[in-house]
């Protein structure tokens, strides 16, 4: 019997990383696979004849990590029964809590399923010899190898649409903030497939494959780590993994771990576009005809060979506007640039400052090609070209927002706002547009509050590219309050004068409103889905609705004119006793008026796994109205009946809310994917904006029940809730309140505030 596999000590070994463990690591387990085999087959002279165990795939290319599946084929002559040496090594692998694939076949079988099989086929180019017959593991890879390249046109034809298919689906490596270090674009599979694109007769420099070797190891060092790191097997490189991995790889933190991915998916993701254009381009000569003319497209440009180039490759750039030209024309067909062309324009002039009105016009244009624009960039970046035209660009490159709420790296997502920008329908100017979703976060490369930093930037930027000193103003205006109308939606009471008047007071003019209306779109939806949603939407166009017709003349007291309670609400009250009323996503709850019925009802909603985003209070001859809006979570549908029932419970006293809420919280911690938690724990007053309540900001990471604890705190200390938000960041919430003491009036006593702080901050404490 064979020794079970002895990996502890490796995999301990901290001194091994990367390429190194995966060449250790490989020998220890084939080592190991080897041991079964020779146990397996028995003694004896004609002992495993007939057959052979081959490594494929990952561990056929050496690049086994801790938690990697094992990829074994056992390749039999005819004539042999394999089940027992199959049964010897398959069970003991199992054994080990390994995960296998695994299969038993001929040559000829295995060669016939990789005729037509992509992932069958690119794992026998890879097929390496284990244990048993040699002669048998080569004939398999070598008839694999000369099939492959028998219908390599085939062959890159799958290829082709299972590169862009993976890339559509996994990500990007070099500007996701979790990327997918193997499928993503720029990460492991995309070196992959260069060789197998090679393998299958394309023109791929072999020189090049080699240059992308060390950008290669550099993600699979990082994916090694991330299987110890975790224990778990799994290519996505999570905020929760990330500081871990850092300080397995003596990386200064996680930022500087994610830069470090983020320079060599780049790397990556460039020469597998450039690679795949040109194998595309080829199998379409060969489709077509291989002769074709190039394509005029004005300005001295053409289409050559499916890219972009200027007509004279060979003579020096004189015209600096060259630049946006190329760029302008490759975004609207779009595709790529000539890299000859791109390299013709590293010498082109500077332009002059203030730009001409010519440039100023191509830039606008770039941006509104929308996606299309986004490649265009990330290549005259790749070719120093676009910090040339916007110097203030470089410190955003590859610049991490470790935020939930982000999918991208500061660059990409400024040029994805852009793009986001380029297909709303806003009323307002759209070359101010533009270029204020462009720069709205560029502060974030530098020190200092992102948004005052960042309207200094932009001001100088608009200048230098042309635009006049109001138009300047009003995207500077743009880029330093591009965050005031979702964060006041969303933390503040619309139905407050004072919340309006303060919006008002700010963007002073309904030009400048306009904008950052559209500003906050583009850059909400170029963020996440946790970013932009229907519900924020319809908040922040309720907030620019009001405060528009402030600005037109509008009194106050009519913007903010919504009735609460409404009338079909105030019937409810006039009922008496408990009575429920559920629609949508919203459900009333009318009750004789008593300390505590909201934290209740919060603590219900919880419960039954429904998010409260927003909530009002009203009260009146002794009865409660309490209104509240909830998100129902994964599971979509909302069974109001059953919640309405445990409200009615809990509100006679017959149902143990807090047992049953730490007993839920319990059951489902162990289900939770763990968040990063960007803030802070912080608990702050603020009497100034509302002219009759005190605004209770409470920040911290959000946990199941948190509402309900929080609520049932200020209940504790006589706090009455008059209106709440709850905003949702990731793994943390900005809970606002709109408080008044148990007299009714602001809450202004420094000790009254301390113990509510103090009550609060222990309340953001998970439930152990």
């Amino acid at each position: 019997m064979a020794s079970p596999l002895q990996r502890s000590e490796l995999l301990d070994d901290r001194s091994l990383t990367g390429r190194a463990f995966c060449d250790s690591y490989g020998r220890v387990v084939e080592a190991w696979l080897r041991s079964l085999w020779d146990a397996a087959v028995g003694s004896g002279p004609s002992a495993g004849a007939g057959m052979a165990l081959v490594a494929i795939g990952g561990q056929g290319r050496g690049e086994l990590c801790p938690q990697s599946d094992l990829d074994l084929l056992l390749l039999t002559s005819r004539g042999v029964d394999p089940s027992a040496v199959a049964d010897g090594l398959w069970y003991p692998i199992w054994d080990e809590g390994m995960k296998l694939g695994h299969a038993v076949r001929s040559v000829r079988d295995t060669l016939a399923l990789a005729s037509d099989d992509l992932e069958t086929a690119t794992a026998l180019l890879s097929a390496r010899h284990v244990a048993g017959d040699a002669e048998l593991t080569g004939e398999l890879a070598e008839k694999a190898r000369l099939n492959w390249q028998r219908k390599g046109r085939k062959w890159l034809e799958v290829l082709t649409t299972s590169v862009e298919n993976r890339h559509a689906a996994a990500g990007e490596v070099a500007f996701d903030l979790e990327p997918d270090l193997k499928e993503g674009r720029g990460g492991l599979r995309d070196v992959h497939a260069l060789a197998w694109a090679r393998a299958a007769g394309a023109d791929v420099d072999a020189r090049l494959i080699a240059e992308l070797r060390g950008h290669h190891d550099e993600l699979l060092a990082v994916r090694v780590e991330l299987h110890r790191a975790s224990g778990r097997p799994g290519d996505l490189l999570t905020l929760a993994d990330q500081d871990a991995v850092a300080l397995r790889l003596g990386v200064l933190d996680a930022d500087a771990l994610m830069t470090k991915v983020s320079v060599a998916g780049r790397a990556i993701a460039w020469s597998s576009d450039e690679s795949w254009h040109e194998i595309a381009t080829s199998l379409d000569a060969s489709r077509f005809g291989r002769f074709r003319r190039d394509r005029s497209i004005g300005d001295g440009l053409v289409v050559r060979d499916g890219r972009v180039a200027l007509d004279d490759e060979s003579s020096p750039v004189t015209d600096p506007v060259s630049v946006l030209r190329v760029a302008v024309a490759a975004a609207r067909v779009p595709t790529r640039m000539s890299v000859a062309t791109l390299e013709a324009l590293q010498g082109a002039p500077d332009l002059e400052d203030p730009w001409p009105e010519e440039a100023r016009e191509l830039l606008v244009q770039l941006l509104e090609s929308g996606s299309g624009a986004i490649p265009v960039v990330e290549a005259l970046d790749r070719w120093g070209l676009w910090v040339r035209l916007i110097p203030e660009w470089e410190p955003t490159r590859s610049k991490i927002q470790r935020n939930a709420l982000h999918r991208f790296t500061v660059d990409r997502h400024l040029l994805e706002a852009a793009s986001e920008a380029s297909r709303l329908g806003a009323s307002t100017r759209r070359d101010l547009l533009a270029l204020a979703a462009l720069l709205h976060d560029i502060g974030k490369g530098y020190s200092g509050d992102h948004s005052v930093v960042g309207e200094q930037l932009a001001v100088a930027i608009c200048t230098r590219i042309g635009f006049e000193p109001d138009d300047v103003a009003m995207i500077g205006h743009a880029v330093r309050h591009h965050l005031l109308l979702p964060d006041v939606a969303t933390r503040r009471d619309l139905d407050d004068p004072a919340t309006v008047e303060l919006v008002a007071a700010t963007v002073q003019t309904p030009e400048r409103l306009a904008l950052l209306r559209a500003v906050s779109e583009a850059d909400g939806l170029a963020t996440g889905p946790l970013a932009w949603s229907d519900w924020k939407a319809q908040l922040v166009d309720q907030l620019t609705n009001r405060t528009s017709r402030l600005l037109s003349g509008g009194r106050t007291d009519e913007v903010v004119a919504d009735p609460f309670p409404t009338e079909s609400q105030r019937r409810l009250l006039s009922k008496g006793g408990v009575q429920l009323q559920a629609d949508g996503d919203t459900i009333t709850v009318v009750c004789p008026d008593r300390p505590g019925v909201f934290h209740r009802v919060a603590g219900v909603l919880a419960l039954h796994g429904l998010d409260v985003i927003g909530a009002a209070i009203h009260s009146e001859d002794g009865m409660a109205l309490d209104e509240f809006r909830v998100e129902s979570g994964p599971g979509g549908m909302i069974q109001w009946e059953r919640v309405g029932d445990d409200v009615v419970k809990v509100l006679e006293g017959r149902l143990a809310i807090q047992a049953r809420l730490d007993e839920r919280i319990r059951t489902h911690r162990a289900r939770r994917r763990p968040g990063i938690h960007q803030l802070g724990h912080a608990v702050r007053f603020d009497n100034e904006a509302s002219a009759d309540a005190t605004v209770l900001e409470v920040v911290g990471a959000d946990s199941m029940g948190l509402l309900y604890r929080l609520t049932r705190a200020l209940t504790d200390l006589d706090v009455d809730v008059r209106t709440a938000k709850i905003h949702t960041m990731g793994a943390d919430v900005v809970d606002t309140f709109y408080v008044v003491s148990a007299t009714g009036v602001k809450i202004d006593d420094v000790e009254h505030q301390d113990e509510i702080r103090r009550a609060l901050l222990h309340a953001l404490e998970p439930v152990s």
